[in-house]
């Protein structure tokens, strides 16, 4: 019987977001052969969407599958159902109401396509390309913009009966604590740890001291790297900014460890450079909340995907989940 080359197997990973779409071709090893970019939220329509996606990809596959095998295309995108291959009512996309995603895909591509949303996808990457290759037991957080998740047990993605499984970050952690944004629910994890809500954080301790170097940056231009940045230089209010956070952010992980004992948890995202100003109190917090059989079981580890691509390979993986 002849060996198959996983190196000629090839994926295309796209991950949609509200503004871009990325997307990559993707080999078996989890190298991006090719990658590129168009805009989402200039087609308000699905359909148009897909056919500039289309004329876009076409070339790169024709350059890059003559000697290679296309297997198939796997989506991350915001309110995406793995079971359904559809997006569903998305806030941050133009295209309303539930669209049949992977069957148009299908259509016009001619080949497989697999969706599911982009924390999920992330976890699918590091099972594959990441840190948790050769585990079957962990939980993925994606500290962004927002907080997303996906749960990894007995080496499966759990999706739950619809396909919405794992929205750890809209879990409640304080309640009746700070109002969200956009779900208006009050105190939840995304309120407390994603970049927005240090930044909201930020916000409120500065104000309680005057002689913080938060004080020197106008309202406006107060984010989490801002944090970061006054932290480095000794900022007593921005590394409490982060301890605070790893705080909200440990104690939401001692209630996912005690709920799926999983091997390790995954940190991933852009908050996650502010490195031992959250992962210190987050392990503290995380240990200090658990019950014995749990304490200093849990690894609680940096993703090792590059921010830029790990949402290409995510996607791309997919195709290949068994």
């Amino acid at each position: 019987m002849a060996l198959i080359d996983l190196s000629k197997q090839v994926a295309l990973g796209i991950d949609i977001g509200g503004t871009n779409t990325k997307f990559g071709l993707v080999n078996h090893r989890g190298e991006i052969l090719e990658k590129g970019s168009i805009r989402t939220d200039q087609y308000g329509e699905v359909e148009e969407y897909i056919e500039d996606l289309y004329k876009t990809v076409a070339p790169l596959l024709k350059q890059h599958c003559s000697h290679r095998q296309f297997d198939g295309i796997g989506v991350g995108a915001p309110n995406a159902n793995y079971f359904r291959g559809t997006i569903e009512h998305a806030p941050n996309l133009r295209w309303k109401g539930i669209i049949p995603f992977a069957d148009m895909m299908t259509k016009k591509f001619g080949v497989p396509c697999k969706m599911t949303n982009d924390a999920n996808a992330a976890a699918l990457g590091e099972l594959l390309f990441g840190a948790a290759r050769g585990m079957k037991d962990f939980i993925m957080i994606t500290l962004g913009t927002g907080v997303g998740s996906g749960i990894v047990s007995g080496g499966k993605l759990i999706y739950g009966n619809d396909g919405f499984a794992g929205e750890l970050g809209h879990t409640i952690v304080k309640p009746g604590g700070r109002k969200h944004w956009s779900t208006g629910s009050e105190g939840s994890l995304e309120a407390y740890a994603s970049a927005t809500g240090i930044a909201v954080t930020a916000k409120k301790m500065r104000a309680e001291f005057p002689e913080s170097m938060l004080n020197e940056f106008p309202e406006e231009d107060i984010d989490s790297k801002v944090v970061f940045e006054c932290a480095k230089k000794g900022d007593p209010t921005a590394i409490e900014v982060f301890r605070y956070t790893g705080q909200k952010l440990g104690e939401a992980l001692a209630n996912f460890v005690m709920f799926s004992s999983p091997e390790a948890i995954l940190l991933f995202g852009g908050v996650i450079k502010a490195g031992d100003f959250i992962l210190k109190p987050t392990k503290l917090h995380m240990e200090r909340n658990l019950l014995p059989i749990f304490r200093n079981k849990v690894k609680l580890v940096f993703s090792e995907l590059d921010e830029a691509d790990a949402a290409i390979l995510g996607a791309s993986a997919l195709v290949w989940e068994k």
